[in-house]
């Protein structure tokens, strides 16, 4: 009896969880229009209104997107496929009011933007990104959820996803709605290539890469063991890898003329597109590099302000500057590591982010917490109006960055190291999956070094905006920070259009530069230099050579059509150069050598 009762509830329970498994199925009937059919179907409804919507944003973005543009033809039946009643609320946002429980909701659904953001459809190519693609219903966020993909013939059928595969090689699951929107997934001709990984625990961990490109087989073989270094070098920053949530972590490499250039992390894998015909060059590798960090920081390291991830709006965070910057910084820094940038060549990168703190208003004057938040504005957000962005926001990505690099030098000086900080911020929040705060990062800096230096930098460089001095900081490691164009008469970095007779400004002229101080600015036809006219780029280039900074030139340009004149006073152009002692005519001593060894090598040598 007793045996027969628990029987019973077994088969309850069983009965009682797939009625509360929220179903998808997918079909393609006109893929070759760039269409999809989807079916969602939803049981054991309360008898109550059900509100149904597309997603406005979508993780690793920050901004609004509007998903919901691309629906239409939305309809609904019950259990017996009688029609239900369906009410738009919204541009995006459906209802159905009256029905028994049961709902399946089916609409159209057009997609020609593969990338990591929106998706593309083609009977070849399927590529899928999750809010992009699927309606879902509010209130039912912890349901499971199984995906059915219905193909077109012409596709190879080959599936590359972070969600739970079943049985049947198309049906897919995951636990809830924050881990499917979170699994992008790209069916269709790939070369799928795995290896091996033992973490710290013992346990065996699978990587693979899902290479869309027309490549022979080798090269995608050689592709993947470049890869492999780089997740090496990963690792070791961090001292083991994140338990990923289904012992594997996939990297979708979309790397043909038919995406649309992103990359995209996400919790056990990442969608990357470069739009390039393939054959298997190393200058492709920095968004891998910079999309698998991401799989302790931002997924793991999670901001609290990401906590729980809103679809429905822009998603801002004070912490980007650490979450997107730090990763950037890493990124670059990974390739020198794995050996595949060489160190003079990063060089460049290092004046690069250098330059993007000291040589902007956005890096000079506002903080990097201040850029975090412009994130929702600028993330692949798009507007039509004009914006001040050269004068007031530097990406939180170079932003952060540079501060990265002050705080691995700083670190360094101290027997420290960023590695070492990033391991600590990983113990402390990352792999118990607790989310953090500025003040959480701070917090975890005063225990690797003191409470007085951390409050110091964080009040200088992260809730502030001071100047930083990395020549300095860049000595001890034999590298000296010079003036690119020392002595170069400058007249600000102006983009011009050779057009109506003259050169007309076309962004915003910069603050603090002779052209915004003399009162040009975006729209302005700059027509003659010392009554000299000018038309073609290469003309204010050449008189520009013939003056020295401190000197004033004379400068004739329209204003909405009235003819103006300027004394604009020129100055030295401000450009940086970051350059190894050895190339710069320094010595370069045992102990800078040293210093250099420890931050750029190889800390994995297989």
């Amino acid at each position: 009896m007793k045996t027969q009762f628990l029987l019973f509830l077994s088969c309850l329970f069983v009965h009682f969880g797939n009625a509360q498994t929220i179903k998808y199925d997918v079909s393609f009937p006109n893929a070759i229009h760039h269409e999809a059919q989807i079916t969602l179907t939803v049981s054991e409804l309360p008898k109550q209104a059900a509100t149904f919507r597309m997603s406005r944003s979508s993780p690793g973005r920050y901004a609004t997107h509007e998903f919901g543009k691309n629906v239409y033809n939305v309809r609904a039946v019950d259990e017996q496929n009688q029609p239900l009643v369906v009410t738009r609320t919204d541009g995006d946002v459906y209802t159905v009011g009256v029905h028994k429980g049961t709902i399946k909701l089916t609409y159209t659904l057009f997609g020609n933007y593969p990338d990591g953001t929106y998706m593309g459809i083609d009977p070849q190519s399927i590529h899928i990104n999750m809010p992009a693609t699927f309606m879902w219903i509010k209130g039912f966020d912890q349901r499971s959820i199984e995906v059915k993909f219905n193909l077109p013939s012409e596709n190879m059928g080959v599936v590359a996803t972070q969600l739970v595969p079943t049985a049947d090689k198309y049906t897919y699951t995951a636990p809830n709605l924050q881990y499917f929107m979170d699994s992008p997934t790209k069916i269709g001709k790939l070369a799928v290539k795995e290896w091996q990984r033992t973490n710290t625990d013992g346990k065996s961990i699978t990587f693979r890469v899902a290479l869309e490109a027309a490549v022979a087989d080798s090269t995608a073989d050689g592709f993947a063991k470049k890869i492999a270094r780089i997740v090496d070098q990963a690792k070791a920053v961090y001292g083991e890898f994140p338990s990923y949530d289904y012992g594997s972590y996939t990297f979708l490499a979309n790397l043909n003329p038919y995406v649309r250039g992103d990359g995209m992390e996400h919790r056990n894998s990442t969608m990357i597109a470069v739009p390039i015909a393939f054959t298997g060059p190393e200058h492709v590798l920095g968004v891998f590099a910079h999309e698998f960090f991401h799989c302790w920081n931002v997924e793991r390291i999670r901001p609290k302000t990401l906590e729980p991830f809103n679809f429905e709006k822009s998603n801002m965070s004070y912490e980007l500057w650490f979450a997107e910057g730090f990763t950037q910084y890493y990124g670059e820094l990974l390739l020198t590591r794995a050996g595949f940038t060489p160190v003079p060549e990063y060089m460049n990168t290092l004046t690069g982010i250098i330059s993007s703190k000291q040589l902007t208003p956005g890096g000079t004057y506002y903080s990097p917490i201040d850029a975090s938040c412009h994130a929702v504005f600028v993330d692949a957000g798009t507007s039509i109006d004009r914006s001040n962005y050269p004068n007031m926001f530097t990406s939180y990505y170079f932003y952060g960055a540079a501060v990265a690099l002050a705080l691995d030098l700083e670190l360094r000086q101290r027997n420290l190291s960023l590695d070492a900080y990033m391991q600590a911020v990983w113990k402390r929040f990352g792999k118990p999956e607790q989310p953090y705060t500025v003040a959480g990062l701070q917090s975890v800096l005063a225990s690797l070094t003191t409470p007085d230096f951390a409050s110091s930098f964080f009040n200088k460089f992260v809730y502030g905006h001071e100047s930083i001095d990395y020549a300095s900081l860049l000595a001890k490691a034999g590298l000296a920070l010079k003036k690119a164009q020392e002595g170069k008469a400058w007249i600000g970095n102006v983009r011009y259009s050779e057009a109506n007779g003259g050169l007309t400004i076309m962004a915003n002229t910069v603050r603090e530069t002779p052209l915004y101080e003399a009162g040009l600015d975006i729209d302005d036809v700059v027509t003659a230099v010392d009554g000299q006219a000018v038309a073609k780029i290469a003309d204010i280039q050449n008189l520009l050579g013939q003056h020295k900074p401190g000197e004033a030139i004379q400068v004739a340009y329209t204003h909405r059509g009235d003819s103006k004149t300027a004394s604009v006073t020129l100055v030295e152009n401000p450009a940086l150069s970051v350059q190894l002692y050895e190339n710069a005519g320094l010595t370069l001593t045992p102990e800078m050598q040293k210093f250099r060894a420890n931050w750029l090598d190889a800390k994995v040598v297989k």
